[in-house]
């Protein structure tokens, strides 16, 4: 059905925006779309800070919300999540499996391969990378947008290039990320002074010691300091204090946020997207409750103040976009969720909590293998203690089946480790159906895999253990699990006019791509899409195609 079926305005959250909101849904297709990704905003965080949400977070939940999204595959991290949510596509057919992956074929030394790279490019290393969509093997909405009607602008922003590139897809006309001491872009756009205004913000934050921040009331019982790795150390009661030249501070902070999406707003401003004769798309990536997750956790003060900020931030932005009166769609979703540190979940009564063992790190576990067999390398390839582990290619046939299987046999035997799934037997598994929640694990790793891409094997830990083995200085918690706290994410859809409901069945962040596709009338090939349209309207009308 037309949008003109949709009635019934949703009120908003603070008064102001509430009053200006009061107008008759609009019967055309919006002007503009709004897709935000908040990294590591688990369906967990959502539920335990929604009663506190006043501000753009609070209006998107009482839009139409689904709490029970999925990022239904097993690897949920940064790249393959973002990669999900403009395509429709899971990471089997997006190809981009992990953050990183190893390519025994490329034609240099380090064969880790990052998933925003064009190793291609000489000189190009996992590390110190070309910024690139060639990995990305399927078109976003920004794509098929533009391939239908060239006045249609796609913009993306973010705090970290693999979010802008994997929501950007292949031909936008800006995109704009963190790089260095300022903001970059792979394509062939001269920086604007908006983008030189972000460069200095961030000079600017970096310049400057931070005191602790203001502690909000219904932060204080999150407010309590947690012993973790190196003697001394306490996470959970820093409250983003932060040294002059802390980048790893900065970028954990609600001011990363704040600098992100103010270059969103003045590029919106300049380009006046949402008032061409096309619909617009302005993909924004929001980082820092990301990099809050890993440095302090997710139950401590920092995160409290971290979603509040969001919210005000969010609320802001919303309400500037109001006072302009844009007709605009918004969907705000995550890559992943995240895990607390182990520590802290031992206090809270999360006794099977726990740090992995090192002795299951990759290159521990390839030079025991290498030195049992009688190899001169060790024969395993990987990242850490999980998830898709490569045998050397360099080894003959039979040599490399012996690895294998004594690779598999070690790693099953290990008390942290759940399960070992073969390439065999991932490959032999069809692609799953039916709702995410109902998946086998082994349908989770099957969305993941990639026949090119994947590895000789896929280790699946224990739930909640916490695969950062000595927390040092750096990252006490993170995600990338099979397991559903990082697989749930909430996906929430607002638009003026629409009734808000919520639907509390799972869903998959692939459905997202779909869903706008319809409200914004762009046909989709058949079979093109892992997920469906998702219906917006309550009742028996439908925003979805027939």
């Amino acid at each position: 059905m037309k949008l003109k079926l949709l009635a019934a305005l949703l009120a908003l959250s603070a008064a102001p925006a509430a009053a200006q909101d009061r107008r008759p849904a609009p019967e055309s297709r919006p002007r503009l779309v709004i897709a935000i990704s908040v990294d590591q905003f688990s369906a967990d965080l959502f539920a335990e800070y929604r009663p506190l949400f006043s501000g753009g977070l609070r209006r998107l939940s009482q839009g139409m919300a689904f709490p029970a999204g999925y990022q239904s595959h097993a690897a949920t991290e940064t790249c393959p999540g973002h990669s999900t949510i403009l395509t429709g596509a899971r990471p089997g057919r997006t190809g981009i499996i992990a953050n990183n992956w190893h390519d025994q074929r490329v034609a240099r030394a380090d064969k880790n391969v990052y998933c925003s790279e064009d190793e291609r490019v000489p000189g190009s290393t996992g590390d110190n990378y070309t910024v690139s969509a060639w990995h990305l093997r399927v078109p976003t909405l920004g794509d098929l947008m533009r391939r239908a009607d060239l006045r249609s602008r796609v913009v993306a922003v973010a705090g970290k290039d693999r979010a802008a590139v994997m929501m950007g897809g292949h031909n936008p006309n800006q995109r704009w990320f963190r790089r260095g001491r300022g903001f970059g872009t792979d394509i062939d756009v001269p920086p604007s002074a908006r983008v030189e205004a972000a460069g200095r913000a961030v000079a600017e934050a970096l310049g400057q010691a931070r005191e602790p921040m203001p502690l909000p009331s219904v932060c204080e019982t999150r407010d309590r300091a947690v012993p973790v790795g190196t003697p001394g150390r306490t996470v959970g009661a820093g409250r983003f204090a932060r040294a002059i030249d802390d980048n790893n501070m900065l970028i954990a902070s609600p001011e990363y946020d704040r600098i992100v999406m103010r270059l969103a707003e003045g590029l919106r401003d300049d380009l006046r997207l949402g008032q061409g004769p096309a619909t617009d798309l302005l993909i924004i990536g929001l980082s820092a409750t990301d990099y809050v997750g890993h440095r302090f956790g997710t139950r401590g003060s920092e995160m409290c103040i971290q979603l509040l900020a969001l919210d005000r931030l969010l609320g802001e932005f919303f309400q500037d976009l109001d006072r302009q009166g844009l007709d605009y769609v918004v969907v705000l979703t995550a890559d992943h969720g995240g895990l607390d540190l182990p520590e802290r979940a031992v206090q809270m009564a999360g006794g099977a909590s726990a740090r992995v063992d090192p002795a299951l790190n990759v290159s521990r576990m390839s030079e025991a293998l290498g030195r049992r067999l009688g190899l001169r390398n060790p024969p395993l390839l990987g990242d850490g203690a999980f998830g898709d582990m490569w045998v050397d290619r360099n080894l003959s046939p039979r040599v490399r089946a012996r690895v294998l299987a004594e690779a598999v046999r070690a790693y099953r035997a290990h008390p942290q480790v759940h399960t070992v799934f073969t390439r065999a037997e991932i490959a032999a598994t069809p692609m799953p159906t039916g709702t995410p929640d109902s998946w086998t694990l082994l349908q989770r790793a099957r969305a993941s895999f990639d026949t090119e891409r994947s590895g000789d094997f896929y280790v699946v830990l224990k739930p909640r253990i916490t695969p950062i083995a000595n927390a040092g200085s750096g990252a006490v918690a993170t995600h990338g699990s099979i397991w559903d706290y990082d697989r749930r994410v909430p996906i929430l859809f607002w638009r003026r006019g629409m009734t808000g409901f919520e639907q509390p069945l799972a869903v998959e962040t692939v459905d997202i791509m779909p869903t706008l596709a319809a409200l914004i009338g762009l046909p989709l090939a058949p079979g093109s899409v892992d997920g469906r349209c998702l219906d917006l309207i309550q009742g028996p009308e439908t925003s979805c195609p027939n």
